[in-house]
């Protein structure tokens, strides 16, 4: 049996230079762990508040049209002579002649699975239309969606970079003017312009439509190309300068900001302190007026189809509202209602990755 040899203080040394063993790592806490608790939080009420919006928007969208004077089975009949008994057969058909509160319920209940009823008009299923028309809307309204949105930011940022210049004052006053102007007027002012034609300019361009019906192929590209220009120009004029007047007031509140100054004492360039710095932090609000946009880009613009007889959401609305298509209006609006506040939703959702205090 072997005697341990080593001195009992020099055991205590060893024992006292490892240490304790390392312990297990602590759970999340501190700032991080309150800024995830309260995000959550923060998302929760957004999505809690665009619940009730919808619910709100479904109910508002039933009592809404049918404040219009009119009676929707007479406005089908054409104006022809009908008898008692055939009017009341055609309300029975179409549930007109149930007590209102039998209707909302019937109405919620069913639209809560996607079902808005049978259009009077098109005596097709509404939902159906809706999606019939919608590609139409999306590919005129998400072009100049695309076109306004990086011609606005880009010229809002150099306008207000170059604030009190001739290119400033020009743009700005521009944009003014263009975003005072309603879209079906400036429409209207283009097709007489530039499809009728007016003195020695010719009509180059369609009065309206998606297409002229007799191309295929690469020419049919072309041809639905050609009907765009006007909508699209007629769009792009009003929505660009909404985005430039939102996109040039930000970023003239954030140039005379100190961190701005301190990053030029840096050396660094009056460009890259533009677009590193004054730029990220004046997107802000265009950011939330781009997504407010965005929902418009579903929901369409119903004057501006409707001028231009674009086989879109807003040009169907406008024929439903004629009658008036109670369950064709109800639907398309809750459509476009619901694609607006989605948007915004998503919005709010996606602001605290561009400003951190946001949803603390």
């Amino acid at each position: 049996m072997t005697a341990d040899s080593t001195p009992a203080l020099v055991k205590q040394a060893d024992a006292d230079t490892d240490g304790p063993a390392p312990a297990a790592p602590p759970a999340a806490r501190g700032p991080r762990a309150r800024n995830t608790k309260a995000y959550l939080k923060y998302v929760a009420a957004k999505i809690a508040g665009a619940a009730v919006s919808l619910f709100a928007v479904l109910v508002t969208s039933f009592f809404l049209f049918r404040l219009i004077p009119s009676d929707p089975v007479k406005q089908m009949t054409g104006g022809r002579p009908v008898s008692a008994e055939q009017l009341d057969s055609l309300r029975r058909q179409f549930g007109l002649d149930q007590p209102m509160w039998q209707q909302f319920t019937s109405y919620v209940g069913d639209a809560l699975t996607g079902d808005f009823g049978t259009s009077f008009q098109y005596h097709a299923p509404v939902m159906d239309k809706i999606t019939e028309a919608l590609p139409a809307t999306l590919l005129l309204t998400g072009t100049a969606y695309v076109l306004y949105s990086a011609l606005g930011i880009w010229l809002g940022t150099r306008t207000a970079w170059r604030n009190g210049s001739k290119s400033d004052r020009f743009h700005t006053a521009l944009a003014l003017t263009l975003y005072s102007v309603p879209s079906f007027w400036l429409g209207l002012l283009l097709i007489i312009v530039f499809s009728v034609g007016v003195g020695p300019i010719p009509g180059m361009f369609p009065t309206g439509g998606l297409e002229s019906g007799n191309e295929s192929g690469f020419a049919y590209v072309l041809d639905v190309a050609h009907h765009m220009v006007l909508p699209v120009i007629t769009l792009v004029a009003v929505g660009y300068a909404q985005t430039l007047l939102v996109m040039r007031s930000s970023l003239l509140d954030e140039m005379g900001s100190d961190y701005l100054t301190t990053a030029r004492a840096k050396g660094l360039r009056d460009d890259a302190v533009r677009r590193r710095h004054a730029v990220p932090n004046a997107m802000l609000p265009t950011f939330t007026l781009m997504f407010v946009n965005l929902g418009h880009v579903v929901a369409g613009q119903i004057l501006v189809e409707t001028v231009f007889s674009w086989p879109g959401l807003g040009g169907l609305f406008y024929q439903g509202l004629s009658v008036p298509d109670l369950p064709l209006v109800q639907g398309l609006f809750f459509v476009f209602a619901t694609a607006v506040i989605l948007a915004n939703t998503l919005a709010d959702l996606l602001y605290p990755l561009l400003d951190p205090r946001v949803g603390r």
